[in-house]
């Protein structure tokens, strides 16, 4: 039996259909009757090489490639988990009659040579924007300055239906944290303080941290609103630096899965990149790295190199063993050459597409009719207790708006003054002065509710909450503090 790991939702629904490709009746080959099934109206398995082909899918998704490796479980007694991460480190407990390393090496124990070739699966197979205004609020600091900028992408993984056993990846919000922009490139300050509030604030919203986004934008001069393309097949799509943050990205956003050794598989963490397309225009691609990536990445066996469109393979040192790449490619007689990545190899070994797009009919989870200002723009947007005194337009009742509080920024900013974590501290200690054990849990529980009233009121846009979240202690207590500031 597999181990009794906690996988995302979408895993286990995913595992819970056939997945097969249903197909029509042929009616040039099909000879049965209506109710019959033949080769040619049979449905067909996920990872059909032909279907995918012929719908230019290029990585089959996550699920598929699972259900195409793990036929070895159906004739085993015992389960093998049948996915493992590939491990690049030299043994430790080598059986050799050799010193251990790095005094002594062997075979047995050195890791094996590692072959670059395209990826088969994806982990993630469409990033999807769940309203156009999400990137049109994200570019306007590059449109205000000039400058670069960088997101986390917040959202949750829902079934892709245009893909066999598809996952995507749907985008309900963008943070920003604390950075330094410039015209060409952006200096992140990490880690940052705010990351655990941010996620909690996304728990509280049902959701979590899916990927990051960043611009890379340069107009072009004409006074049209058309961008430079930087990025196409003769330059780069990513560069090799942006690969290995990604892949260091990647491997701090692990996915559970029961179907490996370690608990946990790859990543769904994506990177996308807000640049300018062949006719100029502002567009969003959208990338994974691939899974041998990280694995080289963890083990610091690669790195950028000078030239964005190469990665460059370290060398072995005394105390670093690095094994051999290859890499294959066609010649120019069409015949498939293998060649030693050392001291360098196209980055596209590394890369993995992913498709991104917007719903035709939007139903976003965050309504607000006004954008709450957007944290860690200095000079730009500010966020303050007046502005968000005015920005809900409170009455001296303190009546909550309900869609005017359905704002991720706004969350943020109300998670981050502290305002109800104080409330909280006072109760507490009035009750433990009275040694009421059974209230100082009613308390605590007192706290806890009172964000989730707000958040729970952003997501749900109903009165029945706003009214639950006006009546509470914390929100009263926000109220008088805003009419105070």
């Amino acid at each position: 039996m597999p181990f009794d790991i906690k996988q995302d939702p979408i895993d286990d629904f995913l595992e819970k259909q056939d997945g097969l490709i249903k197909r029509g009746r042929d009616s040039k080959f099909c000879k049965h009757a209506a109710n019959g099934m033949c080769d040619y109206c049979m449905p067909l398995e996920p990872y059909d090489i032909n279907y995918l082909t012929e719908n230019k899918i290029k990585h089959m998704s996550f699920h598929a490639y699972l259900r195409k490796i793990n036929k070895q479980n159906k004739h085993s007694s015992k389960f093998i988990p049948p996915l493992e991460e590939p491990d690049l480190r030299v043994k430790t407990n080598c059986s050799g009659t050799h010193a251990p390393w790095p005094e002594g090496i062997c075979t047995k124990c050195q890791p094996s040579a590692v072959t670059l070739q395209l990826q088969q699966y994806r982990m993630v197979d469409h990033v999807e924007f769940s309203v156009p205004s999400l990137i049109d609020n994200f570019i306007h600091f590059w449109r205000s300055t000039g400058t670069q900028r960088f997101g986390y992408l917040y959202g949750r993984y829902e079934h892709y239906p245009d893909v066999p056993l598809g996952v995507k990846a749907v985008v309900e919000a963008i943070y920003e944290p604390p950075q330094e922009d410039e015209v060409d490139g952006l200096t992140l300050i990490l880690p940052w303080n705010e990351e655990k509030l941010v996620d909690e604030v996304a728990m509280n919203c049902g959701l979590q941290k899916v990927g990051m986004i960043y611009t890379d934008l340069t107009d072009d001069g004409s006074g049209l609103g058309k961008v430079i393309c930087k990025r196409h097949i003769d330059s780069y799509f990513l560069s090799s630096q942006e690969c290995c943050f990604s892949a260091a990205m990647q491997n701090k956003h692990p996915t559970a899965s029961k179907w490996s050794a370690s608990g946990k598989f790859n990543s769904r963490f994506v990177t996308c990149v807000v640049t300018g397309n062949s006719n100029g225009d502002i567009d969003v691609s959208a990338y994974q790295v691939s899974n041998i990536c990280t694995s080289m990445v963890a083990e610091d066996i690669i790195e950028a190199s000078v030239d964005p469109s190469v990665v460059r393979v370290k060398e072995s040192t005394s105390d670093k063993y690095v094994p051999e790449v290859f890499y294959k490619y066609k010649n120019k007689y069409g015949v498939n050459v293998q060649k030693s990545a050392k001291p360098c190899f196209p980055v596209e070994y590394l890369l993995v597409n992913v498709t991104h797009g917007f719903p035709s009919n939007p139903v976003p989870l965050f309504t607000s009719p006004i954008s709450f200002p957007i944290e860690n723009r200095p000079g730009i947007e500010s966020q303050d207790l007046k502005g968000l005194y005015r920005h809900l337009g409170l009455e001296a009742s303190g009546n909550v708006h309900v869609d005017y509080v359905s704002d991720f920024h706004l969350l943020t900013f109300v998670k981050g003054t502290g305002i109800l974590d104080q409330v909280f501290h006072i109760i507490f200690l009035r009750f433990h002065s009275c040694l009421f054990v059974s209230s100082l849990t009613d308390c605590f529980f007192l706290f806890q509710n009172d964000f989730a009233a707000l958040a729970r009121l952003a997501v749900s846009h109903e009165e029945k909450d706003a009214n639950q979240l006006a009546q509470s202690t914390g929100w009263q207590t926000l109220v008088t503090i805003m009419n105070l500031s």
